[in-house]
Order: structure tokens, then sequence, then C-alpha cells
């Protein structure tokens, strides 16, 4: 169910639990890639609200939540410890994919006390975006969406997820989606990612094009007692393209907190 809560003047869009919201003892709060929306995860929400306290939601200025976006990942983060500082969950656990995953990995940085843990997914150190596709979101919107979707989804999955990713992406507005993008682009961990000392399952497709699992390699590297899953047979979004191998991986971090 979508949930609207009221953060410094802005509505912000949430999926919970449909019935028992807050009553599990570990909670999953995902956060959405650069111009999208809560419905990326949607193979998540629907098949673990009876394990866990959900919380899907739309970024400002994303979906249905209102305001507009940010321009760098810092300022995100401090919207998410709002949230969380709203919903008093147990035992919360950041997911975040793509601009998500940037997020929290700073979050992670700035709010250690906020979260038991963290699980970017398709994320690095650095996480450079294509010249083009900047510059087409401004000058052929729908051609750098196409390139987008072509690059996060494998060969053998673009048939049947291609159209659903492009239809949610093509839901924000360029301002919202060039500001993502550009937050993505200026983000710098390469001195600071071993200073997180909160446990981190850095999540990857197999065949990210994005931002490949090498980007991930790097950042397990870096991070003390960090685990890494690699997705076969999918890109850069896994968690929409191989949901059950995603699933597990999550659950199995998320439960190890209590």
């Amino acid at each position: 169910m979508i949930k609207k809560i009221i953060i410094d003047h802005t509505e912000i869009a949430c999926w919970v639990n449909p019935e028992d919201f807050g009553r599990h003892q570990q909670s999953l709060i995902f956060v959405h890639s650069s111009g999208s929306n809560l419905r990326s995860w949607v193979y998540q929400y629907s098949q673990l609200h009876k394990q866990f306290n959900i919380v899907a939601f739309d970024l400002p200025g994303h979906g249905q939540s209102s305001g507009s976006g940010e321009k760098e990942v810092d300022n995100y983060c401090v919207w998410i410890k709002q949230l969380l500082d709203v919903l008093q969950l147990k035992n919360p656990v950041l997911v975040g994919q793509s601009l998500g995953g940037a997020i929290a990995l700073k979050f992670a940085l700035h709010y250690p006390q906020a979260v038991r843990g963290i699980a970017p997914v398709g994320a690095g150190e650095k996480m450079p975006v294509n010249p083009s596709i900047l510059e087409g979101l401004k000058t052929n919107r729908d051609e750098a969406l196409n390139l987008i979707c072509k690059f996060s989804l494998t060969k053998e999955n673009r048939p049947r997820l291609f159209d659903a990713l492009k239809t949610g992406l093509s839901e924000s507005s360029v301002a919202s989606f060039y500001g993502d993008l550009t937050a993505c682009n200026n983000l710098d961990l390469t001195t600071v990612a071993g200073k997180i000392q909160i446990p981190v399952l850095l999540i990857c497709g197999a065949e990210d094009k994005m931002t490949p699992p090498d980007f991930s390699r790097r950042l397990a590297a870096a991070i003390k007692g960090a685990k890494l899953c690699l997705i076969e047979g999918a890109g850069h979004v896994a968690m929409m393209e191989k949901p059950a191998e995603f699933n597990k991986a999550l659950s199995e971090f998320a439960a190890s907190f209590s």
C-alpha cells in the first residue's frame, strides 16, 4: 500500500506492508536509481513483505513524491535520514540500486548508527555517466532512454523488461533525471570507502555494462568485511532481471540482523 509521509513540507510516497508494517524484526528500505521510482522494486516488496518491514519510496521530485530532485548524493542522504527518523523501524537495511547504491554508501559514511547494514546494487567508488546519455537527455530524450535501457539489461532480458523499464524512466522529468545522473557523475569514494564500518552486501549483475562487476569488486576490496554477490544472467537492474536470486541474497543478509 502507498503511504504518504510529510518531511520538510514535502510529501514522500512510500510503499509499505499492507497489513503488518512495523511488526517484523528486520526492515528493508529501498532506494531507486536515477530517474526511476519505487515500482522498480516491485519484485522485492511483493515477495518479501511477509518477512520484513518494507519501505520502498520515491525520492523527492520522483514518482508520487512532491518536491524537486537533488544534484548531490549527500543531499539525498539527508532526506533518507529524516525518513528513518520518522519511521523508527527495527534493524533497517538500506538497499539502493545505481544512484540508490551511491546514496547507501554515502549514508553509511554519514549516518552509520542509523542503519544495521547496506546493500548497494550496481554501484562503485566512482559512477561515471556516459556523456552521450547526459547530453541526450536534453537533446533527444527518447533516444537517451533507449540507450539507458539497452545498456541496463542483458540481451536475453530486453524482450521481457525493456518496455517496463523505459516506461518507468519516462515518467521522470528531465530536470530530476539530469540532476540524478549529475550526482552519480560527481561521486568519488576512492579515498573514503574504506572508512565504512557497518556490514555491506554488494550485489551486481555479472553482465552489468553500466557499472561493471569490477566496480563492485574494488568496493569489496576497499570495505573491510564487505560481501560480494554476483548474479549470473543479470545486468544493471539485477533486482528485476533475476528477482529470485536477488531476493535470496538480500534476505539472507538482512535476516542476519536481530
